[in-house]
């Protein structure tokens, strides 16, 4: 049953929650083009190239409004990734003394800064527990609110459990509160409908090299027009350079430094493609995969899957554990001997592995993206059944 693979095009790719792969066409071409005919520094001369590349990054943040339902694209601003676009909401927007409601399946892009304030100036943090499904209490989340709660965070959806959260109400909730919500959008955007206006959400991060399509080493951080955030980085960014301080205009006061222009372009690229092809239409494909493997493993004896129930809503993410067999070592059969990229281990978010009862275990992790097949779920069975046989 079993072979030995080693080539990148033979590799039935499992593993878009972590980036996604293949990138559409598209993204390499607007990558080289971006290389070749718009290289000069956006923002910082008035030659035709260098206004070329200021159109590369306005045409990007025009798509990224469409697609995340934003009203200003000047309220996006670029970052290197959703981790870099956390630490700027988080280190950006929080003071000594603040009090922060977070939840068990966040990554630790979220939770390792707010530990480091928590450290260094004292703020104090709430995570709210979630079941095995990875559903929350609103009513406890309501509860958790105190006089000096200034910022409520959470996922979209989780990385491990593919569960979804409520994050319309988790806005409302926060607001009737006066407090201000950061929404990680890692795992949703260009997976499942988001419509940051809509939900009236303060602040968001998002990748641009996962469900967007875009290249590795771009992503955004949304900030709602009344949020101002004390600039994370400070430098030059081609306007008001004759002030001491850095600009108050967006999205330059966040911005500091060259941007990755070739990279932007290949975002825009892959944002494009995904707004063309409809999130609602790869929302609905991804989900039916998803519960096609979440119904075949669930017949594989000693295969346990974690997170929301067989027809319940969820995203593109199966992680399951499978008794006596650890999870790393399944991960590493699946790659050499059938050429199948899946992750395996904590998946960066411990809090989750808590609340599933997995933390001494970790999980395997399969995950569906724009490009995955029924094939590639069928392959994948095989391979789960002829690892439990052996």
């Amino acid at each position: 049953m079993s072979a030995q693979y080693h080539e990148t095009q033979n590799v039935i790719y499992l593993d878009h929650a972590a980036t996604s792969f293949p990138k559409p066409p598209e993204v390499s071409q607007a990558l080289l083009y971006a290389l070749e005919q718009a290289s000069a520094n956006p923002g910082r001369g008035s030659h035709r190239m260098a206004v070329q590349a200021s159109r590369e990054l306005f045409n990007c943040r025009k798509t990224l409004s469409q697609l995340l339902d934003v009203h200003n694209p000047v309220d996006i601003a670029f970052t290197a990734n959703t981790t870099v676009a956390l630490n700027m909401a988080i280190q950006g927007y929080l003071e000594a003394g603040d009090h922060v409601i977070s939840t068990m399946t966040e990554h630790n892009s979220v939770r390792r800064p707010l530990e480091a304030l928590r450290r260094s100036i004292g703020i104090e943090v709430t995570y709210i527990a979630v079941n095995a499904q990875g559903n929350i209490n609103l009513a406890e989340v309501n509860q958790a609110f105190t006089p000096r709660t200034r910022l409520l965070v959470c996922n979209h959806s989780s990385n491990l459990l593919g569960s979804i959260l409520p994050v319309a109400e988790l806005s409302s909730i926060a607001h009737d509160h006066g407090t201000k919500i950061l929404v990680d959008i890692a795992q949703s955007a260009g997976h499942i409908p988001v419509s940051l206006s809509a939900w009236q959400i303060d602040m968001a991060a998002f990748p641009g090299h996962k469900g967007l399509l875009g290249p590795q080493g771009t992503g955004g951080l949304y900030i709602a027009p009344d949020m101002d955030l004390h600039p994370w980085i400070y430098g030059g960014t081609g306007s008001q350079s004759e002030e001491i301080n850095q600009p108050t205009v967006r999205p330059d006061r966040y911005e500091a430094g060259t941007p990755n222009t070739p990279g932007i372009a290949g975002l825009q690229a892959g944002a494009r493609y995904v707004l063309e092809r409809s999130v609602v239409n790869i929302a609905k494909e991804e989900q039916q995969l998803s519960q096609m493997m979440i119904e075949k493993l669930l017949n594989i004896p000693s295969v346990h899957v974690l997170g929301p129930e067989l027809g319940k809503e969820r995203t593109g993410i199966v992680s399951f554990i499978m008794e006596h067999k650890d999870s790393a070592e399944i991960a590493f059969r699946l790659d050499r001997e059938f050429g199948i990229a899946v992750r395996a281990g904590m998946h960066c978010t411990p809090l989750a592995h808590i609340s599933a009862g997995t933390l001494n275990t970790g999980a395997v992790r399969a995950s569906v993206g724009y490009r995955s097949t029924v094939h590639d779920i069928d392959r994948l069975i095989e391979a789960i059944q002829y690892i439990h046989r052996t």
